[in-house]
């Protein structure tokens, strides 16, 4: 597979090439350090401890909705207006910090409610949370300014940013005070990271340019973010359900989230691919060729992953937590399906957003109350992973074949809607 194939006109064959293989390390370094994080904060805190931190990371994960909503609609602006980047550019930093301000309001006021919801024993933990919101959200546009722009060098380096200090600052704060409060003290530090770093790649030297369609942009954000919670919210919502279903309450919560360590590398080891193939999927007329082969190059990574966690699930024990976790042993595989439906899932959400089909956000939102439902009615791990896995593969088979069909009749042109 070559990058071409993966992004069309290229400013050169070798540039390219060396930009998105400098985009794959650095989206590979940020997931090591990411899910490093979460194996150290499982090891050092436990599973009791563990599976509020693992709780909280998830809640993050919905928060960053926003984050991946301004990200692709920058992108797609981007990536569909070639020749208007600096006033989309100088829009979307508006629209980032409006919407980084707003959300981070609102966890701050939801913290009580945050406390309550995932049982914290502090509402310091919760704040800390809701003041994340705002580094999550700021660097989000900038990325997608840069995916859009296909400044993959630049964009590696946000990813760095973000992936790095996390597993460098994480197991210092963890040690001297082993709670929950400290593991998230040291996600706030060091999600500022990213955001600084972007700040820095996007300085203007010049300030005074009109910000157009604002509202548009909005606009777009907003149904993109709709898209992405439902997704997110899908992808995440079983470790909450996990906490209430499981038997031993805090044990069981724990292996789970610590098997859903293995579902998130799964989901998040094609990450390089869809970033650089997103700015294709947004021209109608390299979309069908640019999801089906990230389509098969997604399928790939995931049976790779399945059938690692299977033939060497003791080793992969290790990187869960260890001795403590044994519980999940044989259970991982299981948990490396889930991430492969996901991961597929992950991709055809993105292909829903670059074509701008709002009406795809109804059928993950439904697929979302079908996990809570059946979800809730069961009594094991086994079987709370296996109703999700089901779940998820039903929407993924749903969203695959509309998008293959859309694709399949989509006219030579249409308008980009930026």
């Amino acid at each position: 597979m070559t990058v071409e194939q993966l992004t069309e006109e290229p400013p050169s064959p070798e540039v390219d090439v060396r930009g998105s293989g400098l985009l794959a390390a650095g989206i590979l370094v940020m997931n090591v350090a990411t899910f490093g994080f979460q194996i150290l904060a499982a090891t050092i805190l436990g599973p009791a401890t563990y599976s509020a931190v693992g709780a909280m990371l998830a809640l993050q994960l919905v928060i960053a909705v926003v984050q991946l909503g301004v990200q692709a609609t920058a992108a797609r602006r981007v990536a569909a207006a070639p020749g208007d980047v600096r006033s989309i550019e100088r829009t979307m930093k508006v629209v980032t910090n409006r919407a980084a301000i707003a959300l981070t309001v609102l966890m701050i006021a939801l913290s009580p409610v945050i406390q309550h919801g995932l049982r914290l024993p502090s509402i310091w933990t919760a704040l800390i949370v809701g003041v994340a919101a705002y580094p999550i959200t700021l660097w989000g546009g900038q990325a997608g300014i840069l995916q859009g722009e296909r400044r993959w060098r630049d964009l590696a380096l946000l990813y760095l940013a973000n992936g790095v200090p996390r597993v460098v600052i994480g197991p210092l704060f963890m040690l001297v005070h082993p709670t929950e409060t400290s593991a998230m003290l040291a996600v706030l530090i060091a999600q500022f990271s990213p955001a600084i770093v972007g700040w820095w790649v996007l300085r203007e030297p010049h300030v005074h340019e009109p910000h157009p369609d604002v509202r548009g942009a909005v606009s777009e954000m907003l149904h993109g973010s709709f898209a992405m919670l439902g997704f997110v919210a899908l992808s995440n919502v079983d470790i909450l359900i996990a906490r209430h279903i499981l038997p031993h309450n805090s044990i069981q919560a724990g292996l789970y989230a610590a098997g859903l360590i293995v579902t998130k590398v799964v989901l998040f080891l094609p990450q390089s691919v869809i970033v650089l193939v997103f700015p294709s999927m947004s021209k109608s007329e390299s979309r069908r060729k640019a999801l089906l082969l990230s389509l098969s190059v997604v399928g790939i990574l995931g049976v790779v992953g399945i059938a690692g966690s299977w033939i060497l699930s003791g080793l992969a024990l290790v990187f869960v937590g260890g001795h403590d976790y044994q519980g999940v042993q044989h259970d991982l595989w299981r948990f490396a399906v889930l991430g492969t439906a996901l991961s597929v899932l992950q991709l055809l959400v993105y292909s829903v957003l670059a074509r701008q089909h709002r009406m795809s956000s109804v059928l993950i939102w439904l697929a979302f109350g079908a996990v809570v439902v059946f979800g809730l009615r069961q009594s094991s791990l086994t079987g709370l992973v296996t109703v999700v896995t089901i779940i998820d593969s039903i929407l993924m088979a749903l969203l695959l074949s509309h998008s293959l069909w859309e694709t399949r009749h989509a006219p030579a042109s249409e308008p980009a809607h930026a």
